[in-house]
């Protein structure tokens, strides 16, 4: 007797993927609308200030698309794709350009340092002509000050935040960058003891004279009643825009701890009058912070008047931030 019976194999058809589709289209959302997620607990700053890292998402997607071998899902995540590139793409060129009149650094030095003079050490090293430092405690203050001395002929300190130049500083004052300010739904109470930590000085150039401003702005936190608390820090933050906007100076370089990212919507007004070296000159996001494994670029050099021409960030001192350095032209 003959077998006719004849097994067929019949390929699996293929999973549609549709979870993976409809996260990729999620993805893409925010990327795109980011601007529009409602500050309820300032949750939209807090979504802008890491949303490069929302592109992590993107290979593990790929992933589960491949794995789907799903074309619905793979179609679908050419959306966040091209828009985390359209963001964030020219980033990862470099930017850098020969030249430059001034080298300019800032380092919040943390005011749990324990090695004051190997940070001291370290920021001579990068050859800075302006050197900005921030959350100095009054001993540190003293120690930088004698440690800096003979390759910084000026200097300039108010509070916790200092300036040292190898060109003179013609004058210089504090600026109030709101630390201490309650929010408005909160009883007023006395700001007396709270620490300078903003300043304005004029450094006198071979081009004329430059405003460097010096600030480190109110921390943020998280918290579950509060959800992401920024409020010290956008107060300062407006502050610091209406100054540098009413600034005569045509030159302004603000350097600081600004507490938050330019990708933040808080610092709209200081992105509009304020060219990032980072953004313009730099290689990558150039993170500062954490020290040890940096994830965000809280440390600013924002200019006005002036060309950057490059942008990096310096190893690790002592400090749980890294310090961050530019390249910049006097001719803008």
């Amino acid at each position: 007797m003959i077998d006719t019976h004849t097994e067929v194999h019949v390929e699996p058809r293929p999973k549609r993927g549709w979870a993976i589709a409809v996260s990729a289209l999620v993805l893409g959302l925010l990327l795109w609308g980011h601007a529009e997620i409602p500050q309820i607990g300032n949750l939209g700053s807090l979504v802008e200030s890491f949303l490069p890292w929302f592109g992590l998402l993107i290979p593990v997607l790929l992933v589960g698309a491949l794995w789907r071998r799903s074309v619905v899902a793979g179609a679908a995540l050419l959306i966040p794709i091209m828009l985390w590139l359209s963001l964030f793409g020219s980033v990862m060129d470099s930017k850098a350009q020969p030249g430059g009149d001034l080298t300019v650094v800032s380092h919040n030095v943390s005011a749990n340092n324990a090695d004051l003079v190997a940070t001291a050490h370290d920021l001579i090293a990068s050859g800075a002509d302006l050197l900005a430092l921030e959350e100095m405690t009054p001993d540190a203050a003293a120690t930088y000050e004698a440690q800096l001395a003979q390759a910084y002929r000026y200097h300039a300190v108010w509070g916790t935040v200092g300036l040292w130049s190898k060109l003179p500083i013609s004058e210089s004052e504090t600026i109030d960058v709101k630390v201490g300010v309650p929010p408005p739904t909160a009883t007023l109470v006395s700001t007396d003891g709270v620490p300078i930590r903003g300043m304005r000085a004029t450094v006198v150039t071979a081009r004329g004279p430059v405003a460097v401003y010096v600030a480190h702005l109110g921390s943020v936190g998280v918290n579950p009643r509060a959800g992401f608390s920024t409020y010290q820090r956008d107060a300062g933050a407006e502050a610091l825009a209406k100054a540098i906007a009413a600034d005569p100076n045509e030159r302004v370089l603000l350097m600081g701890d600004l507490n938050g990212t330019m990708d933040d919507r808080a610092f709209a007004d200081l992105a509009d009058k304020l060219t990032s070296v980072q953004v313009a000159a730099g290689d990558g996001f150039g993170f500062s912070w954490p020290a040890t494994f940096p994830v965000v670029r809280i440390d600013q050099i924002l200019v006005r008047g002036v060309t950057p021409k490059s942008s990096w960030v310096l190893p690790a001192t002592g400090s749980d931030h890294r310090p961050v350095g530019a390249r910049i032209s006097l001719v803008a």
